[in-house]
């Protein structure tokens, strides 16, 4: 990105925080920079100066604006709540400062957050970054994602946003989303995709045990963590719902993301201990049944915004080669992990 064009957001983003920090003045923002990596969201990292009540202030900042096009389609209400109704639970997550869905100040809805400083986030493609202290890490990373799905639903204003299924029916609106995004969005036969959905639709998972919070991306490579191994900022929770928490379950064990350690999920830690500390923080039993649905499942919903990614950069309204590389990589390692995990099924 070009300065010119930097510098326009800067100057947008100033008079916006005049307007919702009137009490403030003195606005500066320095250090403003893209981060890559990302495709629901433009993302970028930046410090502000300003001064209230007598005193100089510093504050990082991530402004998350829309971009113009995205790899999926998603609500930033649902996920500026989720930052919000997490703040300050047993989750990490970055304070959610202001929501701004008013094209008058930055053309493209946006939101501000607080920045988490002095942590680094691992690539899911880069090997064994987690060697230092990968057990210990497993440990927060799947106690946290337990208390994700221990938390009051009601207590997070999630609710009121999103459409709440009832405890059976939980799949079948998660694989009817992901299964109309293929049909829509395929710019070539997905046969492997086809025979996975048959599969599951035949083969329906046991009721979800409980309605929880669903993250919807909830692997390695959405965390922010520092020089000590210890988690500070759960992110992206742009794909958040409600739904059976073995969903995100499966997501976060998927063996796209194991770094190269197949033996690691997620890279960190066994899939046993990973059970073990998901049941102690959520308080529910592990099903061996659901998981392995939700685990093609997953490998499905991933194919879906990978093939999404692949249409999106095809017709020119996204030019992040991050789209394309998705697009490539991603769906060929998804259909190799599905042909893995169906081939001694019946059904």
């Amino acid at each position: 990105m070009n300065e010119t064009a930097l510098q326009e957001i800067s100057d947008q983003l100033v008079r916006y925080l005049k307007h919702v920090m009137p009490e403030a003045s003195g606005f500066e923002v320095s250090d403003l920079a893209r981060i890559h990596g990302g495709a629901s969201r433009e993302t970028y990292r930046l410090k502000l100066s300003y001064a209230t009540e007598g005193r100089e202030r510093v504050r990082g900042l991530i402004l998350r604006r829309d971009p113009v096009g995205s790899l999926i389609d998603t609500d930033r209400r649902l996920e500026f709540t989720a930052y919000a109704g997490f703040h300050g639970t047993q989750v990490p997550v970055p304070a959610a400062l202001f929501i701004e869905e008013d094209l008058k100040w930055m053309e493209r809805p946006f939101f501000i957050m607080e920045r988490i400083d002095d942590c680094e986030v691992a690539s899911p493609f880069q090997p064994s970054p987690y060697d230092d202290f990968g057990s210990r890490m497993g440990e927060q990373f799947f106690s946290i994602l337990g208390s994700i799905a221990a938390q009051d639903v009601e207590a997070t204003g999630l609710r009121e946003l999103v459409e709440v299924p009832g405890l059976e029916a939980c799949w079948d609106k998660e694989l009817s989303h992901w299964e109309k995004v293929i049909d829509d969005d395929e710019l070539e036969p997905q046969p492997i995709a086809r025979a996975a959905i048959r599969y599951l639709r035949r083969n329906p998972p046991p009721p979800a045990q409980r309605l929880s919070v669903v993250h919807g991306d909830y692997r390695t490579g959405n965390f922010l963590y520092d020089s000590e191994g210890t988690i500070k900022g759960i992110l992206d929770w742009e794909m958040v719902h409600i739904g059976d928490p073995m969903e995100d379950f499966g997501w976060a064990t998927n063996p796209l993301w194991a770094h190269g350690t197949p033996e690691k999920v997620g890279g960190m830690c066994s899939l046993q201990d990973a059970i073990g500390y998901w049941e102690t923080a959520s308080g529910l039993k592990f099903d061996k049944q659901a998981y392995e649905w939700w685990l093609i499942f997953n490998c499905v919903k991933g194919l879906g915004i990978w093939i999404s990614s692949s249409k999106e950069y095809a017709d020119g309204e996204n030019h992040d080669p991050v789209l394309a590389l998705a697009g490539w990589i991603c769906t060929s390692a998804h259909n190799k992990i599905l042909v893995e995990l169906l081939k001694d099924k019946e059904g």
